[in-house]
């Protein structure tokens, strides 16, 4: 079986500008290919897995990625699948998120002896001539044209700012100066980033008169439609510091038995035979199975595997005896007694005390094993008590 077989086999592959020639190129392990990560926070995100596990793929079967950090566009911000305008960040900013980016992606990536490289286009956004870019580049786009583009049309209701309509000439650009100074001749990218791939193949078309490819990767997305990777304390993040391996492991352990075997296909590595046949014959106990095999090679390509093993130790103990609390998410309250309510605020449980006082009131939440209904109840902290959520999410609270 082909790489290219294998996406589509995943469900990855979502469009495409040339198939025959990606397919015959990246099989060959010739396609020099980059992915645009802009760096608007200090980690990596489950919104990025899919790319990241792309990169890993493509890698492995000889061809070469092209990391580009959006150190420039970040200054500006993608209007793509947006409904407001991004928040200005510093250069300070961006340049903190840049280093943290290229830490984290070194778990997916291997960037020894020039088999990848990761690349700022800061370096040439930022020092362009404003009229230059007018006349070389912005003379290739048409407004009519992007302004048919999706990513435009749903902000115009609401209002498209005229730093934001840059930004397709912008991403364009880059896919230009890669080309040019570094043989790569595809783009890679998330779904909702088509129009912005096409206008870099147009205008290397017509600056340079020459061909390069791009393809989009089907989102993640869960059965009800929405994107994959948010809980209701955020987003869930690939740095341990932000989202623990215990939580990362959890957020996996609980998808929906429609979305695990999706999830098994587009994110991991195990074998698509081994998927497929588990897909065939999936149902009662198998799908918590697989869940949990979901969990545990997701943890472990981002965590390595001592932090999936103890995730997966925790969490059959916890849903087992429910007694070991080692490796279990803890916060320090600071108080000995609390009011349940801001106990599970102060846990990060729920967003506010009213959502709270519905979880307590519907029966969802139980202290130490014991149902509390009451929200007016006190709890005494003591050496430390564990929160249960429903029936899948546990937090310990110490003083």
């Amino acid at each position: 079986m082909t790489v290219f077989e294998e996406l589509k086999r995943r469900g990855l592959l979502a469009q495409l500008t040339d198939e025959k020639e990606i397919e015959e190129l990246i099989n060959a392990g010739k396609a020099t290919f980059y992915i645009g990560f802009d760096p608007t926070a200090d980690s990596l995100h489950v919104g990025h897995f899919m790319a990241l596990c792309l990169m890993k793929r493509l890698q492995m079967a000889g061809n070469k990625p092209i990391v580009l950090i959006g150190g420039g566009t970040a200054m500006i911000g993608d209007p793509s699948g947006k409904t407001d305008m991004r928040k200005m960040m510093t250069k300070e900013t961006i340049a903190h998120n840049v280093e943290c980016f290229k830490k984290q992606m070194s778990n997916f990536i291997d960037f020894s002896d020039d088999k990848a490289i990761i690349i700022n286009n800061a370096d040439w956004l930022l020092g362009l001539n404003y009229v230059d870019v007018l006349r070389d580049v912005g003379a290739c786009f048409s407004v009519n044209k992007m302004l048919t583009f999706e990513c435009y049309k749903q902000r115009m209701e609401r209002g498209l700012t005229f730093l934001e309509f840059n930004y397709m000439i912008m991403q364009s650009y880059d896919f230009y100066r890669l080309f040019q100074d570094y043989n790569c001749n595809m783009q890679f990218g998330g779904d909702d980033q088509w129009a912005n791939m096409l206008g870099g193949t147009e205008l290397i078309r017509k600056k340079l008169g020459k061909d390069a490819y791009a393809m989009t990767i089907t989102l993640l997305l869960n059965s009800e439609g929405k994107k994959m990777g948010k809980t209701e304390k955020g987003a869930v993040w690939l740095d341990p510091e932000k989202t623990s391996p215990y939580d990362f492991f959890q957020y996996w352990r609980n998808v929906a038995d429609a979305d695990v075997i999706k999830c098994l296909k587009m994110l991991t590595f195990v074998p698509i035979e081994e998927i497929e046949e588990m897909e065939r014959t999936l149902e009662g106990a198998g799908f918590n199975k697989a869940k949990e095999l979901l969990a545990y090679e997701l943890t472990k390509l981002v965590h390595g595997t001592e932090e999936a093993d103890k995730a997966l130790a925790s969490a059959k103990a916890l849903f087992g005896a429910g007694k070991d609390d080692e490796n279990m998410p803890t916060t320090s309250v600071g108080e000995n007694e609390m009011n349940i309510l801001d106990l599970i605020v102060a846990c990060s449980l729920a967003p506010s005390k009213s959502e709270a006082r519905r979880l307590v009131t519907q029966n969802g939440i139980a202290v130490d094993d014991v149902k509390v209904t009451d929200p007016k109840a006190i709890i005494t902290i003591g050496d430390g008590v564990t929160i249960k959520k429903g029936k899948k999410v546990f937090h310990k609270a110490v003083k």
